[in-house]
């Protein structure tokens, strides 16, 4: 286990809305200690504690860049807070809690969604609402591209499997609690798919990262992905120009590629590739 130091630690406490409690759940630290801790009432824990502490945030340690840089907390809140203006009654003063006015935003359910307004854009995950922000312009065309790539493998090998693009409502467990929109889906099972959603986890999602939703895309969306059973998993991060490709069938962790290589999809086993390289000579006069 990596050792942490408490800075890192209350940043990861911070975005992920862990409580002492379930800190001390995952640590084994004693709440009593978790709570000084994290209180700073104990200024100088002993190096055991911080690394029993760590156990708490390992889901965190590999994704240490993704989430200092470029994507600054001031900066992020601030947008948060500037496009919600008026809409909700409390306003976001973390990271870790993205949902639209949690007080009224919680325990809700494929019904409640089906019933929003046709302006308010949300996805419902485990039963709580988050915020969907207008994809920029860029996000749009990579999103489409890469669903061209794989739409034409599909057609020209006279495949039985789907690709769509979002907005497609995907009710993730078949249950009431949960419904996304990932930027791009391939469905295999047609028994899943019918004239208004996706029923079940589709075989390959991709989702393209942007500021306002990076922290559900590198964390609570991948978790849940992985959970229901999708069997590959990719985040394209423009700003980075990296793709973070998780086969969930084969490892936990990513393979990188950058925007320089023709990315393999694994549930074709690699006979389909997405030409990332292609994918930016056509997008060359919007990439930065």
């Amino acid at each position: 286990m990596q050792l942490m130091t408490l800075e890192e630690m209350l940043f990861y406490k911070k975005i992920s809305g862990l409580s002492c409690t379930e800190i001390a759940e995952k640590s084994g630290v004693p709440l009593s200690t978790v709570q000084k801790v994290f209180s700073q009432t104990t200024n100088t824990p002993r190096n055991k504690t911080l690394l029993q502490l760590a156990k708490a945030f390992e889901e965190f340690q590999n994704e240490k860049l993704y989430l200092c840089e470029p994507f600054y907390e001031k900066q992020i809140i601030d947008s948060i807070n500037k496009k919600r203006k008026g809409k909700v009654s409390k306003t976001v003063t973390s990271i870790g809690s993205n949902a639209l006015d949690l007080s009224s935003y919680e325990n809700k359910t494929i019904d409640d969604y089906l019933a929003l307004p046709g302006d308010v854009k949300v996805e419902l995950i485990d039963g709580v609402f988050y915020d969907m922000a207008a994809p920029s312009y860029l996000h749009t065309q990579i999103a489409s591209l890469i669903w061209k790539s794989l739409d034409d493998y599909i057609y020209s090998n006279k495949g039985k499997c789907s690709a769509t693009m979002a907005p497609t409502d995907v009710q993730l467990d078949s249950d009431d609690k949960t419904m996304v929109q990932p930027d791009v889906l391939v469905t295999c099972d047609r028994d899943k798919i019918t004239s208004d959603r996706v029923v079940g986890a589709p075989d390959f999602i991709v989702e393209v990262m942007s500021e306002s939703n990076w922290y559900n895309d590198v964390f609570r969306k991948r978790a849940k992905y992985e959970q229901a059973g999708v069997r590959e998993y990719w985040i394209v991060m423009p700003k980075h120009k990296k793709i973070q490709v998780y086969f969930f069938e084969k490892s936990a962790s990513p393979i990188e590629y950058t925007f320089d290589d023709a990315v393999p999809v694994n549930i074709w086993d690699g006979s389909c590739k997405v030409d990332f390289k292609e994918i930016c000579k056509r997008l060359d006069f919007l990439m930065e």
